[in-house]
């Protein structure tokens, strides 16, 4: 048998390798326009190999009056794709150092508050409050390089998507997107993976036992509550930045003057296209990491007595199956650029979906092999509620990480049946805005609530499964299993906005019409994987948050030596039961706070386009000869989103804190209860609102003007437009937010368990329980 420690390193260093493979491919693809022959028959391609094999002479060459005006002109093109590109880039570096600076002081100064609290509330163990600090800081600081380095990466591929696009053929912008997503998804995953590891191996330093491993999984704990905390600002700052930058420019550019999307003339175009990189790419990059690093700290803490009698191997199972996770992506992403490659629109959405089903499918076995590899045949595990110990087998863990990457299969199909255009309800969703802006509304929001009802039957069908099979950690390990295929999730999410980077490079650029249709294709296929990665994100950060809650439990009874919720958390405590509907209040008060972020900050962006347009003019002019100030757009982007962050984040990491601090841990059950079922039907129909609009109008561009839809500039389209702004921070900012607030709160809430307990023996200072 190879040791765990092989196979979790192995598979970390395997990624990280990989994604290096995948920018080096990337790399190689230059920053020049190249036309493709579908709009001329190669005579420069020609003329370029003839002057490569020495044949012809390039002064001769360029002595053609014609070669040389469109020699010219694409090295006009190629310029102005190189400083689009470089606009997007600083404008993308900029914010994410400016937010992250707010990042690094409000770290820094949380993990001091860690290390008194948690210092104090295990009676002055200094070791385990400074472990768990220093866990929280590693665990910032992965999520912040992760979703830098992604932002990174997303920013350096969509120009060369671009440029991809021009070629004939759809295979080759495909693959440079599609790779992209995979730099982000292989190195955050060998990134997280590595780092939670040696954090793991360092803690095992000062807790050698078995019997002490407990300890070390609770000090580890820090480390996802890191992740979420950056997570929060990341999505909520980077939703906020571009959702203003996106509504703005659609308000003003399409609605009022009906210029494209993404034309050069908008002054909040550049600052739209940044957004895409720090929300959907950072933002998102974050958010799963976070996931991934409370799912696995929830299943260490729950099943930390396996080591006892199973040994180091046995109890870092939940790690293995991540690990092996990355693995199986890795087979699997072969099938998309190699073995059946795009060679048409139509087959887009059908490779990126076939990666979802094949590593799920792939994962099966490989989950049921690792299981009977390192689990003990039977290991034993104390009740979450109750005094008994019950007997478990490997073949049960299994099947509770099958369940959960099944039900995230499930869920994500259910998405994109309900925000893709080739399916009835975002086509009802369409033709609703043939009687206006209004239907499409109704339409589009009953879509969104319908939508949450099979994700969340089939979330209550896991939960129960695998509880009734093995306990909480059984739906910690079908946390895991939503996760196991994470590389390939967020393969599919960075692909998305890199398409529509793209899109958005070669419409300022004014490329042929075809690029801009290659990537619009590619975009709403992006679109709604986008939505199934979100799906995925709220699925599994449901039962990271029900886990976290199973072990905030058992922890609660480990500091009290059983005398609270040794037979359960009982809900119609009075104090439980009060906090439980506060507890369903927050998601919303979150979503409204977001969501009027977003209109604070898209009003002042619309007040600055029109202003532009009312002293430029000319700016309008089918070819002006003014610029844009774009910068002006970026910093009011920025200064918005840097503002407007902190008062969300701050209500969801502090309302538990001094919830616990004031009225005790009965109070924090109940809060992390409700803010966990109202988040999770709050942030799907949001999500899926909001892509259903999002494609309703993408189906009507793509409708000829003889049509029912009458297609792009009619007013259908108008009121399509309409539903795509509103349902923008519904898809980008407040609803995927949404899945940290259950995620973030549940996890802070175990982290300070010890803290709770030891005021006023769990009640409080206001003891009312």
């Amino acid at each position: 048998m190879i040791p765990a420690t092989v196979v979790i390193i192995s598979a970390g260093g395997i990624g990280l390798l990989w994604a290096l493979i995948q920018f080096a491919v990337i790399s190689r693809i230059k920053i020049k326009s190249n036309p493709s022959s579908q709009d001329n028959n190669t005579t420069v391609e020609q003329q370029q190999q003839q002057q490569e094999a020495g044949e012809v002479d390039e002064a001769d060459d360029l002595a053609d009056p014609l070669l040389r005006a469109e020699h010219d002109e694409q090295d006009a093109t190629t310029a102005r794709l190189f400083e689009i590109y470089q606009a997007i880039y600083e404008g993308a570096d900029s914010f994410l150092q400016a937010e992250y600076r707010v990042c690094f002081w409000f770290v820094s100064c949380f993990s001091l508050l860690i290390f008194v609290l948690v210092s104090w509330g295990t009676k002055w163990d200094f070791a385990h409050g400074g472990l768990t600090a220093v866990s929280f800081l590693l665990g910032a600081l992965t999520s912040m390089a992760s979703g830098y380095l992604g932002m990174k990466v997303a920013t350096y591929s969509n120009v060369r998507t671009t440029i991809s696009a021009q070629k004939e053929g759809w295979t080759a912008c495909f693959n440079t997107a599609f790779r992209a997503g995979a730099v982000m998804g292989f190195m955050l995953c060998g990134l997280g993976i590595l780092m939670l590891y040696s954090t793991m191996l360092l803690f095992r330093l000062y807790y050698p036992n078995p019997t002490d491993w407990l300890y070390l999984t609770e000090c580890l704990t820090g480390f996802g509550l890191g992740g979420s905390v950056i997570a929060m600002f990341g999505r909520v700052g980077g939703g906020i930045y571009t959702k203003a930058a996106d509504v703005g420019a659609d308000l003003v550019g399409k609605v009022v003057h009906g210029i494209p999307e993404d034309d050069p003339r908008n002054p909040a175009t550049i600052a739209d296209n940044v957004g895409d990189n720090v929300g959907d790419v950072a933002g998102m990059g974050s958010d799963l990491f976070g996931s991934f690093a409370e799912a696995t700290c929830a299943a260490l803490v729950i099943g930390s007595s396996i080591g006892v009698s199973g040994g180091w191997d046995a109890m870092v199972f939940p790690v293995i199956v991540s690990a092996v996770g990355i693995f199986v992506c890795l087979i699997a992403s072969f099938i998309a650029t190699d073995l059946r490659p795009v060679k048409g629109e139509h087959q887009v959405e059908q490779a990126l979906k076939i990666q979802l089903i094949s590593t799920t499918l792939l994962m099966i076995p490989a989950v049921y092999f690792t299981a009977i590899t390192y689990l003990p045949p039977s290991f034993k595990l104390k009740a979450t509620v109750g005094e008994e110990f019950f007997d478990l087998a490997p073949w049960m863990a299994a099947v509770c990480v099958v369940m959960g990457a099944v039900g995230g299969l499930i869920i994500g199909l259910v998405t994109e049946y309900y925000t893709s255009h080739s399916y009835a309800p975002v086509r009802e969703v369409a033709n609703a805005c043939k009687t206006g802006a209004a239907t499409n509304m109704i339409y589009g929001i009953a879509l969104g609530y319908k939508s949450a009802i099979i994700p969340v039957l089939v979330l209550a069908l896991v939960v129960y499964g695998s509880f009734t099979m093995c306990d909480m950690y059984g739906v910690a390990l079908s946390a895991i299993g939503f996760l196991a295929n994470l590389a390939t999730g967020l393969t599919i999410d960075v692909y998305g906005p890199v398409c529509d980077n793209a899109g958005g490079i070669a419409e300022m650029a004014e490329l042929e019409p075809y690029v801009r249709e290659k990537t619009d294709a590619l975009d709403a296929a992006g679109n709604t994987t986008a939505a199934i990665g979100k799906g995925f994100a709220i699925g599994s950060a449901a039962l990271v948050s029900l886990a976290l809650f199973g072990a905030f439990v058992n922890r609660i009874r480990h500091a009290s030596d059983d005398a609270l919720f040794a037979n359960g958390v009982n809900m119609l405590e009075p104090l439980t039961f009060a906090f439980l509907i506060i507890g369903g209040m927050i998601p919303f008060a979150f979503a409204a706070m977001t969501m009027k972020s977003v209109g604070v900050a898209a009003m002042e962006m619309v007040m600055e386009v029109q202003r532009q347009f009312d002293e430029k003019p000319h700016l309008l002019d089918a070819n002006p000869t003014e610029r844009p100030d774009y910068d002006a757009c970026i910093a009011i982007s920025t200064k918005a989103s840097l503002k407007e962050m902190i008062p969300p984040g701050a209500m969801v990491i502090f309302t538990p804190l001094l919830t616990g601090i004031f009225f005790g841990v009965f109070a924090v059950s109940g809060l992390l209860v409700g803010s966990l079922i109202a988040s999770v039907q709050l942030a799907i129909s949001m999500s899926n609102s909001g892509g259903a609009w999002d494609n309703a109008k993408k189906y009507i561009e793509k409708q000829s003007p003889d049509s029912e839809l009458k297609g792009k500039g009619s007013d259908i389209h108008m009121a399509a437009v309409v539903g795509d702004t509103v349902g923008d921070p519904f898809k980008d900012t407040s609803g995927p937010a949404l899945n940290i607030v259950m995620k973030l709160m549940a996890v802070l809430s175990l982290v300070f368990a010890d803290t709770f307990f030891a005021i006023n023996g769990g009640s409080g200072l206001l003891n009312l329980s």
